[in-house]
């Protein structure tokens, strides 16, 4: 059986001609999304070669798995490992658009303060602007904290009020030791509030442990318990849970397609928006800085649907990656064009989490 071998090793089996050309296949199909014959390549070919001697080069390169035949007498289309050496070694990215950078920047224009709702403005430009599914995967809530209340409800019910400083307020109920009383519960939110500066919700929780082990006496006993149990049922229930946007899905639904690759799709998106498999989707984009490409196979989540998943990680302003966002398409991706337009809506991203926080 003959070993798959890697993307060096198949530039090193292909001289000038053969490589340029699977360039010219690859970029006619991209262009097309039809075969591309031996014929259509003469005309374009650098040198002047017969339309024969193009057919023996491409039946070299259908041997080294990089070139297929969908019909018998067709032209080629590159296959997945095809594509992918085209995307590692020869793939030649444009600059970003003047018109797509602005249509991604007006999504931030505007006065909008909820987080969700931007980032699935961004996801709908984003699907608008590459005519493929946009995914964006917002962060868990990590912002710092401004300001912390206690409010008894009733002998058994409080709310713990934060409001963070980005803006967004959260509140949750929760049990209260027994006895407490409203001046105890301002004891414990003044005491907290001395204390917040910078810190999120588990860092809050840290700061405040460990200033009760360093002095025990500076706060009512009933107060220390409402804190601890105030704070904790963060970290019991977890901080809001990341969550995927998924825009433009009719876009991979062409009116062409076969019911089964239909079928697919809808599963597909399906899955997605009932949140499987985000935490993999994320640890895509952690393995490495800036976008990665994945063809068909490549990634589980994309393999029955003949797709590429073209992704980004964005971060923090301690450059912590804490989402990504992403583009699925099918193979036959404008890859120059798309690859910018991701790296671009990433870096936009990460940069308005930046800003928000300097707030």
């Amino acid at each position: 059986m003959r070993k798959t071998p890697n993307a060096q090793e198949l530039l090193s089996e292909m001289n000038d001609r053969s490589r340029e050309v699977f360039r010219r296949v690859v970029e006619g199909y991209l262009h097309s999304g039809q075969p591309v014959g031996s014929r259509t390549l003469t005309r374009d070919m650098n040198e002047k070669v017969s339309a024969a001697t193009v057919r023996n080069v491409m039946q070299d390169l259908e041997y080294l798995g990089l070139l297929g035949s969908p019909h018998v007498s067709a032209g080629r289309v590159p296959t997945n490992l095809g594509l992918r050496l085209f995307v590692d070694s020869l793939l030649e990215v444009a600059p970003l658009d003047a018109r797509d950078r602005e249509k991604l920047d007006s999504t931030l224009g505007g006065n909008e303060r909820d987080l969700s709702t931007l980032l699935e403005q961004v996801g709908g430009a984003l699907s608008g602007i590459t005519q493929g599914a946009s995914l964006v995967l917002s962060p868990k809530h990590e912002a710092a904290i401004k300001h912390i209340e206690f409010v008894g409800l009733s002998v058994d019910r409080a709310l713990v009020v934060l409001v963070f400083a980005d803006g967004h307020v959260e509140n949750r109920l929760f049990t209260p030791p027994k006895g407490m009383t409203p001046s105890a519960m301002r004891e414990a939110a003044n005491f907290l509030n001395s204390m917040i500066e910078g810190a999120t919700v588990s860092q809050l929780l840290a700061r405040f442990r460990a200033e009760m082990t360093r002095n025990r006496r500076e706060i009512d006993s009933l107060a220390a318990v409402l804190v601890e149990q105030g704070l904790a049922i963060w970290e019991s229930e977890g901080e809001p849970e990341a969550r995927l946007i998924v825009r433009g899905r009719a876009n991979l639904l062409d009116e062409g397609a076969a019911a089964a690759d239909i079928e697919r799709i809808r599963t597909l998106f399906d899955d997605l928006e009932r949140k499987r498999d985000i935490t993999e989707f994320l640890e895509l984009t952690e393995q490495g800085d800036g976008v990665r490409i994945f063809i068909g196979a490549e990634n589980r989540l994309f393999s029955l649907t003949g797709s590429t998943l073209v992704v980004s990680p964005y971060m923090n302003a301690e450059r912590k990656i804490i989402g990504a966002v992403g583009v699925i398409g099918p193979t036959r991706l404008n890859y120059g064009r798309i690859v910018p337009i991701v790296d671009y809506t990433a870096q936009l991203v990460g940069r308005m989490l930046t800003d928000r926080r300097a707030e």
